[in-house]
């Protein structure tokens, strides 16, 4: 009997994440446990090719702003003038059936100039709230380094527990609720770096380099075949705010096994103990790098997840999150190279 078993379970092509001891219990796991992503996956390749209309390469960059929506979280876009952050978070916006608001940070806004205010109604005398520009769906903040601290501030909140407090009376965000901040890295003078704290608030940093000569080649045919026609006019919307609930939902049942979990923990936990590293990863980003993995595992159109989805995911979620040693900076050393390393020192769980 046991020798039948070993021969049934010789002949099953091996699985890198599932763990299961005969050839029937994987088929009966793999029938039950699966989740219907098709319709999932086709909304992704219909939002893909919809920004593509207008958007040249960034492959990339298009795949992390989705799996960023999906894993509900917020999206930091790093990059130097004209290479397209403003108008792919824009169009990417208006990819989605919601509200859309667009806030430009300059040093002298106020919190007030995001959040809202309470302002005096002359007919009932009484106080009402005027939501501010964040009270919006998806919510674009143009260089948002170029407000002071108390400004900066202003997001704690917000992004975090998706709701404003004014006078002492909590405004609740309507799902769904996602901002998309930009931010120059060459041009420093004018701005106000970043706080740690609002950082750690950002699920991915994603950094846009500028595109290859045939990607080149490509932008200026595109723009030339517009004929100075509003890009935004080729976008549609595809996607409602009910089937991105339903979307996310499906996210949240992707299976993650427990050797995998124990993969993200100890990647995290050797940024903190790393002697390259100043600082190391919160449970905030394990978490992240959980979710993350999930909505890769989804769009790929997986009910489970593997190493590879959360490699995938550990240079945006990490890159902001941890800080080099002042030396290890002065030699040149990127976080990605540490991040690289650290992934080399741990076993890849099969």
């Amino acid at each position: 009997m046991e020798n039948e078993q070993e021969k049934e379970f010789s002949q099953e092509p091996m699985q890198p994440i599932e763990n299961t001891s005969s050839t029937e219990e994987n088929q009966d796991i793999s029938f039950n446990s699966r989740i219907p992503l098709d319709e999932l996956k086709a909304a992704v390749t219909q939002l893909k090719d919809n920004l593509s209309k207008v958007i040249v390469g960034q492959k990339d960059f298009v795949e992390l702003l989705i799996v960023g929506l999906l894993a509900d979280g917020h999206v930091l876009i790093e990059g130097v003038p004209g290479i397209a952050k403003t108008v792919t978070a824009k169009l990417f916006a208006k990819s989605i059936k919601t509200e859309f608001s667009r806030i430009q940070f300059t040093p002298d806004l106020m919190p007030s100039d995001v959040l809202g205010t309470s302002i005096l109604n002359a007919n009932s005398s009484e106080f009402e709230f005027k939501p501010g520009p964040i009270f919006s769906n998806i919510v674009l903040i143009d260089e948002i380094n170029r407000a002071p601290a108390k400004t900066q501030a202003a997001l704690f909140e917000v992004m975090e527990e998706r709701q404003v407090t004014i006078d002492g009376k909590e405004h609740k965000m309507q799902p769904p609720f996602m901002v998309l901040a930009t931010q120059n890295p060459v041009e420093q003078e004018g701005t106000y770096a970043l706080p740690e704290a609002q950082l750690d608030r950002f699920i991915f940093k994603i950094k846009v380099d500028y595109p290859s000569i045939e990607e080149e080649v490509m932008i200026l045919q595109s723009h030339h075949e517009r004929k100075q026609k509003n890009p935004t006019d080729l976008i549609e919307a595809v996607i409602t705010p009910a089937l991105l609930n339903k979307y996310r939902t499906q996210i949240h049942e992707i299976v993650i096994e427990e050797k995998i979990i124990n993969y993200i923990a100890q990647i995290v936990t050797k940024t903190r103990n790393h002697p390259h590293l100043f600082l190391g990863g919160s449970p905030r980003a394990s978490i992240a790098i959980m979710n993350a993995a999930k909505a890769f595992a989804a769009i790929n159109g997986r009910d489970f997840v593997t190493p590879e989805d959360v490699q995938k995911s550990l240079n945006p979620v990490l890159g902001h999150r941890i800080i080099l040693t002042p030396d290890k900076e002065m030699e040149g050393m990127s976080t990605e190279n540490v991040i690289e390393m650290i992934v080399k020192s741990i076993e890849i769980p099969r």
